[in-house]
């Protein structure tokens, strides 16, 4: 084949793959002073051993909930389950998801520059595939373009900035080690009000609104948008995640014809310090006092479905609502992204934006141009 060799590296967090993953995967999460500061060095990866320690069993029992891979191991080659040939009992589903996503854009890009070699692959932050690994896996394969596509749509320094970040001191590691990247590198920012994701994430408000609603239902429906919250000293620093969110809301809405009264919250707060609000939880149960009983949860800013959206939203609010005796007559959850066709559509459209001249896609050339 004459044409170029083009990586495309997916960035995620990840999500563990047994119950003793689980307990790894939290000492790395918290470990993190960019997803967590709780002072950096080694104090802070102390810490983080101390509080995986107590909490892994309660997440593990979570996971085992919302299992992802129940007959047989759907995740990457690099998952123990793939390699030891068992099924897991207590894995995410971000793992399956996310191979999903890899393999279908792989086809995809594939299918659309025929005329060169191309290969997709996935690095997670806090649990296999490491990005480490597939740093080396893309040096091995003698990768002439590599685009970093973080599945996080909209920026913050938390999550695209940390994959960055790591990614950067593993190539200083390797040029020290004499293994220098011979690649191109493209890196994408942000693409939270691409026309392709803006209309999977409407099309998986429609899916809800015609399977589980009637038309008179549909009237009273409030949509009711959550997206991972931040601490408020990181938007005081300026991060931009909070308002990329905001102007993804609105975008949707603008696509919507604002047909829908709708609201939005954030979840998944950790630890004392002030996040960003309204919590999703309260903001729910204050819609229920005010008499609304026909509501949609909207995933925004989460690509698959895992366990901010299958387990803290599908399973611990229902749970809630029941405890606290409040009554809704329905609230559903929209499904994540996943491997919609529109997603996958949105993430070629910002690879081509970035390497349209490698590969010769005049169209996304022209626009980039712009």
């Amino acid at each position: 084949m004459s044409g170029k060799k083009i990586g495309v590296v997916l960035m995620n967090l990840g999500g563990p793959t047994s119950e003793p993953a689980v307990r790894s995967f939290l000492e790395n999460l918290f470990g993190d002073r960019d997803i967590i500061n709780l002072g950096g060095g080694g104090f802070q990866k102390r810490l983080a051993k101390i509080i995986a320690k107590y909490r892994y069993k309660g997440v593990a029992d979570k996971y085992r909930e919302i299992n992802g891979c129940p007959n047989g191991c759907r995740g990457s080659k690099y998952c123990p389950n793939r390699q030891n040939k068992v099924a897991s009992d207590c894995c995410s589903p971000i793992n399956p998801l996310t191979e999903l996503q890899r393999r279908s854009l792989e086809k995809q890009l594939k299918k659309s520059w025929p005329d060169h070699s191309v290969k997709v692959y996935t690095a997670m932050r806090y649990w296999v595939p490491f990005d480490y690994d597939i740093f080396d896996e893309v040096l091995e394969d003698g990768i002439e373009h590599l685009v970093l596509l973080p599945l996080y749509p909209h920026f913050s320094f938390t999550t695209t900035g940390s994959s960055y970040r790591n990614w950067e001191n593993i190539r200083n590691k390797r040029i020290s080690q004499g293994k220098a990247p011979g690649w191109q590198e493209y890196m994408i920012g942000q693409y939270h009000l691409n026309p392709k994701y803006l209309s999977a994430l409407n099309q998986r408000i429609d899916e809800r609104l015609q399977e589980d609603f009637t038309e008179d239902e549909r009237r009273k429906v409030h949509l009711v948008f959550t997206a991972h919250g931040t601490p408020l000293s990181e938007v005081e620093k300026g991060d931009p995640y909070t308002r990329h969110i905001e102007e993804t809301v609105e975008a949707v809405m603008k696509i919507r014809n604002h047909r829908e009264t709708h609201w939005l919250g954030y979840q998944s707060r950790v630890g004392p310090s002030k996040w960003t609000q309204p919590n999703t939880e309260d903001l729910v149960f204050r819609l229920i006092e005010y008499g609304i009983k026909h509501m949609i949860l909207v995933p925004v800013a989460f690509v698959t479905d895992h366990i901010e959206t299958a387990h803290e939203l599908d399973i611990e609010l229902r749970e809630e609502i029941d405890n606290r005796n409040k009554q809704v007559d329905k609230l559903v959850i929209s499904r994540g992204l996943n491997d919609h066709p529109d997603f996958m559509a949105a993430l070629e459209d910002e690879i081509s934006l970035k390497i349209g001249h490698i590969v010769g896609d005049t169209a996304q050339m022209d626009k980039a141009s712009l």
